[in-house]
C-alpha cells in the first residue's frame, strides 16, 4: 500500500493499512517500527500522521525488507554475506562440506529477492488479485 502511494506527500494511517491488508494492527505497528528503524519507512505522529516510504519503492528490494524483519537471507550463518560467522557445531569451517552448498542456496534466494522491488511486488499483487477472484487456472470453468 505504501509503495502504491509513494509519489504523494501524504501520510497513510496505520489503521488504514491494517484494514486494507487484513493485518492485525498491533502486528503491523511492530513491523512498521522495524521498517522505520531500518530506514525504509518514515513515521509521523498525530492526527495527520501515519507512515510513508522513505525512498522510491523501485529502489527497495524484497531482500531489503526481509533482512530488516528476519535478518540474513542465508540458511546458515557460515553462508551469510551480511552476518558471516561459523556455525555453532562446526569444528573446522575450511573442511565443511556444506558451506559451498549453503552459499549457492543463499545466492539463489538473494538473486530472486534482490531483483524484486516493492513496486514490482505491488504490481504483481494487483495482477494476482484479479486472478485470485477468478480462481487458479486449473479450477476455472471453461466455456
Amino acid at each position: 500500500m505504501l509503495a502504491e502511494r509513494f509519489p504523494c506527500d501524504g501520510w497513510t494511517p496505520t489503521f488504514e493499512i491494517a484494514e486494507r491488508e487484513h493485518i492485525p494492527r498491533k502486528f503491523l505497528e511492530a513491523i512498521l517500527v522495524q521498517l522505520r528503524d531500518g530506514g525504509v519507512v518514515e513515521s509521523h505522529r498525530g492526527a495527520q500522521g501515519g507512515h510513508r516510504l522513505s525512498r522510491d519503492p523501485d529502489t527497495i528490494s524484497v531482500a531489503d525488507i526481509i533482512r530488516i524483519i528476519d535478518g540474513p537471507l542465508a540458511l546458515t550463518p557460515c553462508a551469510s554475506v551480511t552476518r558471516f560467522r561459523p556455525c555453532l557445531d562446526c569444528a573446522d569451517i575450511k573442511a565443511c562440506r556444506m558451506q559451498h552448498l549453503m552459499r549457492k542456496a543463499r545466492d539463489a534466494v538473494a538473486g530472486v529477492l534482490e531483483n524484486c522491488s516493492l513496486i514490482s511486488l505491488a504490481e504483481s499483487q494487483d495482477a494476482g488479485s484479479a486472478r485470485t477472484r477468478e480462481g487458479p487456472p486449473a479450477l476455472r470453468s471453461h466455456p
